[in-house]
């Protein structure tokens, strides 16, 4: 990355990251409702398994859900319609016997080595079932080494994995605003090659995003979003994650959301 994207400051770049989460809700025609959310199969579809969900489920236990975050995974004053929690919802609906706890942990503008450093401690006080992990943006906009970035998430997912959790990856949203300033491609193919190495599910959701924007199903260019198209990403974040979550772990033919 060439010097002057470096010397971007964090509140620009959070902005523009971020300003499809704006806290202004905007006018009726600037948030068209979109037509669809669907998502692609092979989208949601991974070769690697949750057994631990899997047990849980079918052995009548509490589903118990860590969701390790950044500022990407909260809505301004609507904790319930960002996608943890609507994933929590989701999930609640395909299993109605299962308690289904969800706790979020926020890791704000922390690279994923900085994270990785608190999982030891925080998977003794949590003791989830599943933890999904949201990184790769702080790291790509401050242009840390995509192999130390590599090394990290490694060092990070082993952790969850030895303290006995299974683990789902989840990669940076996807935003056209930035594109021409911070370099994502490395950091989400190192993680997939982390997530193929410790055999955990990767949450794509940057593939997702980019196909809503692509499709027009979402206008993520505008930088004037407000808060109900917001929500309505993120239900449909939720829901895409709850399918991903339901057949990762084979629990049965999948449900409407």
């Amino acid at each position: 990355m060439k010097p002057v994207s470096r010397a971007i400051s964090w509140a620009v770049l959070g902005l523009l990251l971020a300003g499809w989460l704006g806290a202004a809700p905007s006018r009726a025609e600037d948030a068209p409702a979109p037509q669809s959310c669907e998502v692609p199969d092979y989208l949601l579809s991974s070769e690697s398994a949750l057994p631990k969900v899997a047990d849980a489920v079918k052995g009548g236990h509490p589903l118990d859900i860590l969701v390790i975050g950044s500022r990407s995974s909260t809505i301004t004053a609507s904790e319930a319609s960002a996608y943890p929690a609507r994933l929590q919802a989701a999930l609640k609906e395909k299993l109605p016997a299962v308690t289904v706890n969800l706790s979020v942990e926020l890791q704000v503008k922390k690279t994923a080595e900085e994270a990785a450093g608190t999982f030891a401690k925080l998977m003794e006080v949590k003791k989830p079932t599943l933890v999904i992990w949201q990184t790769g943006t702080v790291d790509a906009m401050r242009s840390v080494d995509p192999d130390d970035f590599r090394a990290a998430v490694e060092q990070g997912v082993a952790a969850l994995q030895n303290a006995g959790a299974d683990v789902v990856l989840m990669n940076m949203q996807y935003s056209p605003r930035t594109e021409t300033m911070i370099s994502v491609p490395p950091y989400i193919d190192n993680m997939r090659v982390v997530a193929q190495s410790h055999d955990v599910p990767l949450f794509d959701r940057f593939a997702i995003m980019h196909q809503w924007n692509d499709t027009g199903d979402f206008d993520l260019f505008s930088a004037t979003h407000g808060i109900e198209l917001a929500k309505r990403v993120h239900d449909c974040l939720g829901r895409a994650l709850s399918k991903f979550v339901f057949d990762a772990a084979h629990l049965g033919p999948p449900q409407q959301n």
